[in-house]
Parts: structure tokens; sequence; C-alpha cells
């Protein structure tokens, strides 16, 4: 079966020119329906991510804007982005953007499939009202289960049984049953997934690309120096991570020995970088896609410090490109998420269900005395990756299953 002249209306409110997380996943896709012949629209917001500030490029155009990447159509609306994301400015952002992406409905006059990505869940409403107008299958891609990640990370302070949550679960429920197909990135989302609908689950993972991602085709950073154990974290600086314990972590670091680089941007950057007992780390704001392979190969560790409370609702996609950088990992989080399986089957580190600042001190020093152990890991590393998560692969898979629609 072939997708040749199927139209296919994508709605994700991350989208090319962002080219981190979410962003970079959902532009991947629809080049890859483009390339198998199908006709794609995309709808989605004006870029803003990870900065949660329009960038520059797109603030002075108007309000709904059209553009082509290829043959691929794009619709855009400018959103609310509030500079300082809090949860309540977060909810008038994704409002703003559902409210305002309906008019770009008159845009698509021909549909057969339409792929809703989440976070938003929005963005599926949306998709489950384009498919009813249009007579079009519903293919929804869940990121990130944003109403179960609000409560389990922390960002609003409701109770997690509560009136408010118990709302929100029966209106993503109502949701989700109304597509032909929902698709999550890990096994332990696909598992909590099949608890939240009658409709059809689907094993959709992130992917990394072999020959894009090989630290054999890169060059050393410039950010990293030649005499100390470099420590990096790449990635978005939010709430999910355990902020808290990377602080503590930095006040017991031997700084003769070890230089820690956080290079990314987010909602609680500008925090971490006035905070002075983070003196002796240095910040970056994200770099571009091409510099990417160079700067996670150039380090000598990554580390993951994720809050323990966050369990089945997100998979951090930039332990894809740790693993793939051929350098171990270092990763903090709950013993049933999805990166200690990854982790601790494939060997590319170590995992600590427990964050104890003296036991991740203690692998950092096992890595550096012995660049052995760390090459060993970081093969491993490589080699689960590239076998698990290839793009070519899952993306083939992901062919298949939508032209059964």
């Amino acid at each position: 079966m072939t997708l040749l002249k199927t139209h296919i209306t994508l709605i994700s409110l991350n989208f090319y020119p962002e080219d981190t997380a979410i962003g970079l996943y959902s532009t991947q896709l629809a080049e890859y329906l483009e390339e198998k012949g199908a006709l794609v629209s995309v709808i989605t917001a004006f870029p803003y991510y990870p900065k949660w500030k329009i960038s520059d490029d797109y603030i002075n155009k108007k309000t709904y804007y059209q553009e082509k990447k290829g043959s691929i159509h794009i619709y855009r609306y400018k959103q609310f982005t509030p500079q300082n994301p809090t949860f309540l400015k977060r909810v008038a952002h994704i409002v703003d953007f559902t409210i305002g992406s309906r008019l770009n409905f008159k845009q698509i006059k021909k549909c057969d499939i339409v792929i809703s990505i989440i976070p938003f869940t929005s963005s599926a409403w949306l998709g489950n009202m384009l498919s009813r107008k249009r007579n079009a299958k519903h293919w929804i891609h869940i990121q990130d289960f944003e109403f179960d990640a609000a409560f389990q990370s922390g960002i609003t302070s409701s109770e997690n049984k509560g009136f408010t949550y118990k709302k929100l679960m029966r209106l993503e429920q109502n949701i989700l049953n109304k597509a032909d197909t929902v698709s999550t990135i890990s096994h332990t989302m696909l598992e909590k997934l099949k608890n939240k609908t009658t409709s059809k689950a689907y094993y959709l993972p992130n992917w990394v690309d072999a020959k894009k991602s090989n630290p054999r085709n890169t060059q050393v950073h410039p950010y990293f120096s030649d005499t100390k154990f470099s420590i990096l974290y790449a990635g978005n600086v939010g709430d999910k991570q355990d902020w808290n314990f990377f602080e503590n972590f930095i006040a017991s670091l031997n700084i003769d020995y070890y230089e820690v680089i956080v290079v990314g941007a987010g909602a609680r950057m500008e925090t971490l970088k006035k905070n002075e007992a983070l003196k002796n780390v240095t910040f970056y704001d994200p770099v571009p896609l091409e510099e990417l392979a160079s700067l996670l190969a150039s380090a000598d560790v990554h580390i993951l410090f994720q809050k323990t409370t966050v369990i089945d609702t997100v998979m951090p996609s930039k332990i894809l490109g740790m693993m793939a950088s051929s350098k171990p990992s270092i990763i903090t989080g709950h013993q049933d998420a999805e990166p200690a399986k990854i982790i601790n089957t494939s060997g590319a580190g170590f995992y600590s269900s427990e964050p104890l600042v003296e036991v991740i001190i203690q692998q950092l020093e096992l890595l550096r005395s012995d660049p052995d152990k760390a090459e060993e890991m970081g093969i491993k590393a490589r080699d689960f990756v590239i076998t698990q998560y290839n793009k070519e692969k899952i993306l083939s898979a992901f062919h298949k299953a939508i032209t059964t629609l």
C-alpha cells in the first residue's frame, strides 16, 4: 500500500524551524510522509520553543501566516507566548492557539488523514473537529501525557486525585476515544494509554538518525576544555528535571577535576543562571541542530536528573541523543520510568532511583578514573540506541500502519 496523493494534515503546536524536542520529530514525521508521496499540510503555531519567545524571523509577521517547506503547506497562527510560563499562562497559551487555529481549517480543502500531536491535548481536540468536517481518519500521537505530567512534576499544586484532575482525565478520555488510532513513545506510556482509551493503541517511539548522530563525523566542540572531565546537560531546562538535586550535586563537586556545562533553554533557565550556588556552572543557549552531534560527543559524561515523581507520563527524547554520542550517562528518576529500563538493559551508564549526591559523585569518579569503562559504556549506549531506535526502521513501520487507515 502507498500514501501517494493521500491528503494528510498534521496538527502540532511545535514544528519547523524549531529543531529540538517535539518540533524536530513533528517536522521529520511530516517530511517522511512527504517522501512517501503524501500531500502534507501542517496547522501549527509561530516558532517559540524552547526559549518561550516567538523567534525574530517571525515576530513581525501577520497573525495568520502561510509558508511552504518543500511541498509541505504550513499554516500558522501567532499564539500568545509568555516569557515567564507559569501554569495559568501556559493555559492561556494553549487556549489561544486552539481558538486561533480553528480559522486555519478553511485552508484545508481536502483531508484523508489527520495526525494530531500531544502535547497539547487541545491539538487532538482540533484534530477530532477537522476529521469530522472533512470525513477523515484521525491518528493521535502522544509525546507527553501533559495533564498527568503537570501533576506528577508539580507544575500544578492541586491534589492528584482532586476535582480538577478527574475532570481533566474525563476530558482526555473523551478526546482520545474519538480517534481511530492513538500512539505514544514508550512502553510504559503505552500501558498507561491502554487504560485511558478504547481506541487502537500503537507504539511509535522517537528515533535517532544513525548517520547524523555518528560521533566519528564530529569535531571537538569549543564549549569544552581539554583539562577537566566534562559533565554535560543538554536539553529543555524545565519543571520535569530536579534542579534542587542538581544544586546539591554542584555544591559537592570538586571543580578542580570537573567542569559542568548546561546547554538549553526553558522555563527555569534564567533562574538557574542567577543562582549564586551555580556560579561554577557554564550556561549556553541551544546550539543549531548541525552542531548537536559534536556537542554531545565532546562531553565525557551526560547527566539527567529527573524528578522521581515522574513515572509514565513522558520519555525524555534527549536520552536517545545522549546515547547515540557514544558517551555514558548518569540518570536519576523513578525506578519504573522508561529511562531506567533503557539504561539498565543497555549498560549505557548509571541509573539511580534514589538520588543521592554521594552516589553520583562515586559514579563520576569511576568514569573519570577508568577511561576504558567509560568507553565500554559509551559503545554499548550507541549500539543499543541505533538498534532499538533506528529512524528508518521506526518510520517504515509507521508508514505501513498508517496506510491501513
